[in-house]
């Protein structure tokens, strides 16, 4: 047995008790018997008998690592034994993935099915004090279930999921090392100037991956393609000149994901300097990510600092200060600092200020932030810092009463490097914060 599958065996029985306190909690305040957890099933596309690729219900892998199975149900009530109805069919078109044993299935009473249809024979017969828990509505009315989603349930589970158990830290570390892995091979594909398609390739081959295994669509972009935030195209044709390399691309590992961003010049230049400073940045602000610190106010402290490194690089004309005041460093800096990151990328709870799920507003002057929680141990987060020359956004400020506070000269000299964003993935901890990126070796 592997060093990560014991530290996971270890790890996980207290994590399943940590569900089931969580459920039954949730149950007693909600008055149900019961949750049912879908694990999805695949999706058609239009007028075809193609399916999209399958993304299993977050819900339904928060408690055991199967990623890749449709039509799987949870029974669970916070005291017994969870079940697990578990679909296995008669198929000879499509490979049939076998229940294998592994540290978690001592946890679950499992039930083999192996026709999706006869599932209503394995789930309870009365189903009114039991909430179903999944995207596919359809079937779950069909099944008579009247508890669909219920809002109070989900707000109380979606506040917790941010606090992550040691097996959920585990999952995230291996996540991250495979993104390391991959990010360290994709450095290696700029370097030696390919294509944006084959730096794509090199990712995905380090880890053994195909695209639909990413977390989310790879941004691989080289030159002005770094300043499009969800860049997506994959140019096959190399640039004439290599300038500069955006990738902000992840992993999974047992349903909990990765999410790194790195940004690189071709040359030692002024561009390279940028990097560096924004880099020193970013490393500043996973220094203010505190327990009992508003990410906002996070949020807002780094936004006042990409303002200083404007000045400092002679972008702009008038004080940080002023440029916080007048908003331009929004044209620079459009995004927010980062968010949770679990069992989803951008993971829920983010604008909860309790399990009731009281909203939290972001400040008007912000409004792409990702989390407006405050910060607490056992949170994870993305730390995400970015400075972009987005032509759409330079056009507009240059149009505005604020436009003679840039130095457009030396705007217009980055245009074609598109711009910079470097993202960490870090693990609040009481004294201290882990930061799961670097510590595996990406800098």
């Amino acid at each position: 047995m592997t060093t990560l599958t014991n530290k996971l065996k270890e790890e996980y029985s207290a994590h399943i008790d940590s569900l089931q306190q969580r459920t039954k909690q949730a149950l007693l305040c909600e008055k149900i018997e019961g949750v049912v957890i879908h694990s999805g099933q695949e999706i058609k596309a239009f007028l075809d008998d193609n399916a999209y690729p399958f993304r299993v219900n977050p819900h339904f892998k928060h408690w055991l690592p199967l990623i890749d199975v449709p039509n799987c149900w949870l029974i669970i009530n916070g005291e017994d034994k969870p079940t697990l109805i578990y679909y296995q069919p008669v198929d000879f078109w499509h490979k049939v993935i076998p229940l294998a044993e592994s540290y978690w299935g001592e946890f679950f009473h499992i039930k083999v099915l192996t026709k999706a249809s006869d599932v209503d024979k394995l789930l309870p017969y009365d189903k009114k004090d039991f909430a179903y828990i999944g995207s596919h509505i359809e079937v779950a009315k069909a099944l008579g279930f009247e508890e669909i989603n219920p809002e109070p349930l989900l707000n109380y589970f979606h506040y917790h999921r941010a606090y992550k158990t040691s097996y959920e830290l585990v999952c995230l570390r291996e996540s991250n090392n495979l993104a390391v892995t991959a990010h360290n091979a994709a450095k290696k594909a700029f370097f030696s100037g390919a294509t944006e398609y084959d730096i794509q390739q090199a990712y995905l081959s380090a880890i053994g991956y195909t695209t639909n295994e990413t977390p989310y669509g790879n941004i691989v972009a080289l030159n002005k393609n770094c300043s499009v935030l969800h860049y997506m195209t994959l140019d096959k044709v190399a640039p004439q000149t290599h300038k500069s390399f955006l990738i902000d691309a992840g992993a999974n590992f047992h349903g909990y994901a990765a999410d790194i961003t790195r940004t690189y010049s071709f040359k030692r230049d002024k561009f390279a300097e940028l990097i560096a400073r924004m880099d020193q940045l970013m490393l500043n602000a996973v220094e203010g990510l505190k327990p009992g610190v508003s990410y906002v106010d996070l949020h807002i402290a780094t936004y006042r600092e990409i303002a200083q490194v404007l000045v400092e690089f002679d972008f702009i004309k008038v004080s940080a200060d002023t440029a916080v005041e007048s908003g331009i460093v929004s044209t620079f800096f459009p995004h927010g600092l980062g968010h949770h990151l679990g069992l989803q990328v951008h993971d829920v709870g983010s604008f909860m200020a309790d399990e009731r799920g009281t909203h939290i507003n972001s400040p008007e002057k912000h409004p792409f932030l990702r989390t407006s929680r405050i910060i607490e141990a056992g949170q994870v987060f993305t730390i995400e810092p970015g400075l972009y020359f987005v032509d759409s956004l330079l056009s507009t400020l240059k149009d505005s009463k604020n436009s003679d506070q840039v130095n457009w000269e030396k705007v217009d000299s980055m245009r074609d490097f598109g711009g910079i964003r470097i993202e960490d993935n870090i693990i609040v901890h009481q004294s201290h914060n882990e930061n799961m990126t670097r510590d595996l070796g990406l800098n």
